[in-house]
């Protein structure tokens, strides 16, 4: 089978298959498809139109199919898998990581879900209902039952003899893992230490008893960060009895951070985590809507504003041609905070200890970049229009912006994380209104008061 392809390779593959598809040569497009690894399938199948897909899908080798599911977007994989008899889905699942079907069993319907586990062997059911019974979003959701274990009373050479009777391990194995009679962990081998070891030496001679450990009910989250402090390739997974029941491999936590990305840069913009390019027009416009309606709640609060100093606008012409310059600085400096604070939530950086350090912090650059474009901004109005006394209230307004701008960036973030909201779903939403308002408030207020 052809090794992964970069993104250009991808591309042109997807351009290639459509072109074939679109111009009848199903045989082709049939060889070229099947030669490709699964991820790039999936690729193909997402980077193309809804009656491309139908046709992809089609053209797909069934014992592919399950190997393919695993590595499409929710959405899509739910339209395919509504296609699909339990019959068919277990034997194209048969082969994948017990995490990986589990992750497509909760996309079915209960009575399929049903369906398809009493046609599964014995023991893969028991795989499986073992990481159904955990959330998704936890160590146990996302982990693999397929672990090789060791007692720590055997030795070197008995342990390799049984790997070479084995004939292989599970992907991703760096470790082995040493429990006792009742399955409790006891530490980890390297497979660097074992095959470097003198047979005669026991296991529990050479075994590392301070493995770092995952309990089954620890967030999806904080897993990929241990994994990245930690460096770590695969860690065990113990229940509250500290019994192995599984481990997480890097490649897993490659996943969730690609998810956790993939879904914060979708809020940020009103779109669901299941948004994917080519869905079909009217779901997608449903679920846009509602966002766009917010949007335009917060456009209209801004009109408000604007109304009230109708007056103004009509004494002072410049005002009106100046008018957008002092939200709009606001709402870069306000973004610059609030991108900076989500993060430093999402990584954990921020917390009780340090949070008001953050918002003086924030203030303070807030009041000197404040303080400069002031400057700057009255400079080029009293220069430009002959009219100090504008120039004086737009440098005011805009100091005065960027300063609740920046306070803003933090305080939102700050404040629908402690009410249990995350912060990426509408801090830029409820900042841009607060920058729009306190700009346009600020600039209209003290033209109205000083000038007239």
């Amino acid at each position: 089978m052809a090794e992964a392809l970069d993104l250009e390779q991808s591309t042109l593959i997807v351009e290639r298959l459509n072109q074939a598809l679109s111009n009848g040569l199903f045989v082709q497009a049939r060889r070229q498809l099947n030669e490709l690894e699964p991820a790039d399938i999936a690729y193909a199948l997402e980077a193309s139109p809804p009656r491309a897909r139908k046709l992809v899908w089609k053209l797909l080798d069934e014992e592919r199919e399950g190997e393919v599911l695993q590595y499409l977007g929710e959405e899509l994989r739910e339209s395919f898998l509504r296609q699909m008899a339990p019959r068919e889905l277990a034997a194209a699942t048969a082969d994948l990581d017990t995490d990986d079907l589990a992750d497509i069993l909760n996309s079915l319907p209960d009575e399929v879900f049903r369906e398809v586990l009493l046609s599964m062997d014995a023991r893969d059911r028991l795989r499986v209902e073992a990481v159904l019974s955990y959330p998704e979003d936890c160590a146990g959701g996302i982990m693999n039952t397929d672990t090789v274990t060791v007692k720590p009373d055997v030795t070197v050479e008995v342990v390799l003899r049984y790997l070479r009777m084995k004939g292989e391990l599970p992907e991703g194995t760096d470790a082995l893992f040493v429990v006792d009679e009742e399955d409790r962990l006891l530490g980890s081998v390297p497979l660097t230490i074992l095959v470097t070891s003198q047979p005669e030496q026991s296991i529990a001679s050479i075994m590392d008893s301070d493995t770092e450990v995952l309990l089954a009910e620890e967030s999806d989250t904080e897993v990929a960060k241990l994994f990245e402090r930690r460096d770590l390739i695969s860690a065990p997974v113990v229940d509250r009895g500290n019994r192995l029941i599984g481990r997480i491999t890097i490649d897993d936590v490659v996943d969730v951070i690609r998810d956790e990305a993939d879904a914060s840069m979708k809020s940020m913009a009103g779109l669901t985590e299941d948004e994917e390019t080519f869905a079909p027009v009217l779901p997608s416009a449903r679920r846009r809507v509602v966002w766009l309606s917010i949007n335009l709640c917060s456009a209209l609060l801004a009109a408000l504003v604007n109304n009230a100093f109708e007056g103004t606008l009509e004494s002072l012409a410049t005002v009106a041609v100046l008018l957008t310059i002092v939200p709009s600085m606001g709402g870069a400096a306000g973004n610059q905070a609030v991108t900076l604070t989500i993060r430093g939530l999402a990584l954990g950086h921020i917390g009780d200890s340090n949070y008001r350090w953050l918002i003086g912090k924030e203030v303070a650059i807030g009041a000197l970049n404040g303080l400069v474009l002031a400057l700057a901004i009255a400079s080029v109005v009293g220069l430009w229009k002959h009219n100090w006394p504008l120039a004086g209230v737009i440098g005011a307004a805009l100091f005065c912006t960027l300063l609740i701008a920046n306070l803003a960036g933090v305080a939102i973030p700050l404040a629908m994380r402690r009410a249990g909201l995350d912060p990426a779903i509408a801090g830029n939403l409820l900042l841009t209104s607060v920058t729009d308002i306190i700009g346009l408030l600020s600039f209209l207020g003290l033209t109205t008061v000083i000038l007239l």
